[in-house]
């Protein structure tokens, strides 16, 4: 029997069972008034059969709350009446919470998947929280009888706590309700409605009882703090409200705010105001890749109709053009504007040296927070003879005004694969190695297998499975051997850009003398609130991780700003749900939420639509009809799963899918939009129309097809 009859049947039985409770008006027999009208009779029985009823009692019992019907309260009370408090406690204890736990299998069974296919993308940060602290908070659900406990069954089957927990925590946590209902019952005759054992004040012990783990856990928090806070000496007043360390995207955007609300902030940049993005990545990156465009399109001059363009160039030049560039857009990140906004800017090498307090240029700065933005740098691995030579990186490759006859870029992910690309269309011969099995690892494989062909079409020479063994230079000759399937490869070169990662800034921060620890992966240990080990110390940017992108190094400094600034009155928790990010190789590759990698190793379910961009009418007038549209949605569902864009504008036009997973509209929605032809972003209602045919109403359009022969006669 397969899941969907199973619950078909389990849907049918609890109904029959529900139908027949309030059809034989079976709720009469769970009232005071009629067990105070057969008791004498019950405790008759009860004295003649003891092991039966008890029995039939506790098997009632689960029946009741398993099936979520009402009566509980009073068949607890009868318990007391019937059984005394050291029995009835034992019955009832052991039958509410099996009857809870077989509610919480039913929910489970019949309701969770669906909820959580449906709704998981906005479950993610609650289904985190029941992960981690499930018990603790249904522990205190359980005490505070203002909670339906039959709603408390239904909804934590929803959840991933496990079941054995449930019903562990579901018999701790009701016990002492469970007492006071039993002991109750042993003075029947003194009540009339249940109400009668819960006074005003009794509820209100109860709430207080249960708040009170809620309350522990804060004072636990609070004592921690002030634990790792007490040994170091707290100022009696502050220099400023924040200090920030780093002026990339993640440090100007937390000192933004900072200003803007009226907190005095100190901005501190060891290096150039912009960071990475403006001085080595982003901006100059973007720039080249543009000129390369310019150089690929006067080659495919026929694909527009003229005979030839030949484009006459100095690398230099280009090279000059892109410090032009970086020059014009400097004035958004520089001193200048900051200082005008009310941020003090710092040029020096910035230390913690306590929570409270930063050095610089001899200098110390009290602060009541502190931000963490100081960036990254390229990840160079220890390769033998590597430093024999002086190889390049994206931090370095700017400084090149001759281009190199022969070039390896080591690294197959996004920034060496834009690289590759745009120094091949320069003409310089380039081999791209990458160890793994294919570049854009990250990426479908389908995403990859494009943008390799596109790569070899140009002329790149591909090698992935090739791990680069060591450096040799013989004869001024410089050599890479790779190992491929144990076999060694000599790549012979000129220049050598190695682009295989990023890792994090954080050596001369003071962090060891801290105890502020660094993960494996370099990045600073942090919270779901960007805090470190220090309520007052955050992080944002490449030093918190989990992404390494400008944008969502930005989205972080809201949430390390804010919560530094003002949580202490309140926090807000980083939101990771839709990141999105985009490789700029020509076709352009951009991503939001899963791809089919992703969703097969987490197990998620999903329906697969796609369109291809060669049937687009403006991709072909532009000459631009390569790569597609695919969108993930959950089965049945024109919810978006993630989406992926292979294609010209792929970065502009994911902007759709990325505002459809945000605000929770689909693709029905997208479909009804209206896109102005000839445009790009018409692909994206396209791959809707797509869903839509593959979810047509096949049975009711039969309907209609006989209809409309009906209204021709």
């Amino acid at each position: 029997m397969n899941k969907n009859v199973s619950r078909a049947v389990l849907v049918a039985a609890v109904a029959v069972l529900a139908y027949l409770f309030f059809a034989f008006d079976l709720q009469t027999y769970l009232t005071l008034e009629y067990f105070k009208q057969q008791q004498r009779a019950f405790e008759a029985y009860y004295t003649e059969n003891k092991v039966f009823t008890a029995t039939v009692y506790f098997l009632i019992y689960i029946a009741v709350t398993g099936l979520s019907l009402p009566g509980a309260a009073v068949l607890t009370l009868i318990a007391g009446a019937l059984f005394g408090l050291g029995l009835g406690l034992l019955l009832v204890s052991f039958a509410s919470s099996i009857g809870a736990t077989l509610a919480f299998l039913v929910s489970r069974f019949l309701l969770r998947d669906y909820v959580q296919s449906r709704f998981g993308d906005r479950l993610g940060a609650i289904n985190a929280g029941v992960a981690k602290d499930g018990a603790f908070y249904l522990f205190t659900l359980r005490l505070v009888p203002l909670f339906p406990f039959f709603v408390i069954n239904l909804v934590m089957g929803l959840t991933p706590i496990r079941t054995w927990v449930f019903y562990v925590v579901s018999q701790l946590g009701m016990l002492a309700g469970t007492v006071v209902y039993v002991n109750a019952g042993t003075q029947l005759a003194q009540i009339e409605t249940p109400g009668d054992i819960l006074s005003w004040e009794l509820v209100l012990s109860f709430t207080l009882l249960g708040i009170f783990p809620l309350l522990a856990k804060w004072v636990v928090g609070a004592v921690q703090k002030h634990k790792v806070l007490r040994a170091w000496p707290k100022p009696g007043k502050f220099d400023y409200n924040l200090v920030v360390i780093g002026a990339g995207s993640a440090g100007l955007v937390s000192s933004y705010i900072a200003a803007a609300v009226k907190a005095r902030v100190a901005l501190i940049e060891r290096d150039r105001m912009g960071g990475d993005c403006l001085n080595t990545g982003c901006v100059p990156s973007k720039a080249l890749l543009r000129s390369a465009k310019l150089l690929a399109n006067a080659r495919r001059a026929k694909d527009f109709g003229f005979k030839r363009a030949d484009i006459e160039f100095d690398f230099g030049d280009v090279m000059q053009r892109i410090e032009d560039v970086i020059k014009r857009i400097e004035p958004h990140d520089s001193v200048e504007r900051y200082t005008a906004l009310g941020v003090e800017c710092i040029s020096g090498e910035a230390r913690i040296t306590s929570p409270y307090t930063v050095e610089v240029n001899g200098r110390s700065l009290s602060t009541r927070g502190i931000v963490i933005a100081s960036g990254g740098s390229p990840f160079v691995p220890p390769i033998e003879g590597l430093d024999q030579i002086e190889y390049l990186t994206s931090d370095t490759v700017w400084s090149l005004r001759e281009l190199p006859e022969r070039l390896i870029v080591l690294g197959g992910g996004p920034i060496g694969s834009e690289l590759t690309q745009a120094f091949a269309r320069f003409g310089a011969r380039v081999t791209q190695v990458e160890m793994m099995p294919r570049i854009l690892l990250r990426e479908d494989e389908d995403v990859a297998q494009l943008i390799t062909a596109r790569f070899e079409a140009e002329g790149v020479r591909v090698l992935t499975d090739h791990r680069a063994a060591r450096v040799e230079v013989e004869g001024g000759e410089k050599t890479l051997v790779c190992v491929h399937d144990g076999h060694e490869v000599r790549l012979p070169f000129d220049a050598l850009l190695v682009a295989v990662g990023r890792r994090a800034h954080t050596e001369s921060l003071g962090l060891a003398a801290l105890g502020i620890e660094v993960t494996r992966q370099g990045t600073i240990e942090t919270d779901q609130f960007l805090q470190t080990r220090y309520p007052t110390i955050y992080c944002a940017g490449d030093v918190a991780g989990p992404y390494q992108f400008t944008h969502t190094a930005a989205h972080q400094a809201w949430f390390a700003a804010v919560n530094a600034l003002f949580g202490g009155f309140r926090r807000f928790k980083a939101d990771y749900r839709v990141i999105p990010w985009a490789t700029f190789t020509d076709p352009e590759v951009a991503r939001v939420g899963l791809n089919e990698l992703e969703a097969r190793e987490a197990g998620v379910p999903y329906e697969v639509t796609r369109y291809g961009i060669d049937d687009l009418d403006r991709a072909i007038a532009d000459s631009e009809a390569e790569g597609f549209v695919k969108v993930l949605t959950r089965p049945g569902s024109d919810r978006v799963l993630g989406a992926t864009i292979v294609g010209a504008h792929g970065g502009e036009l994911i902007v759709e899918f990325i505002a459809a997973m945000k605000h929770g509209f689909g693709l029905n929605k997208i479909l009804g939009t209206i896109h102005i032809y000839p445009t790009f972003s018409e692909a994206n209602k396209y791959l809707a129309g797509e869903w839509k045919r593959a979810h047509a109403p096949e049975r009711v359009l039969g309907w209609v097809q006989r209809y409309h022969a009906w209204r021709r006669g």
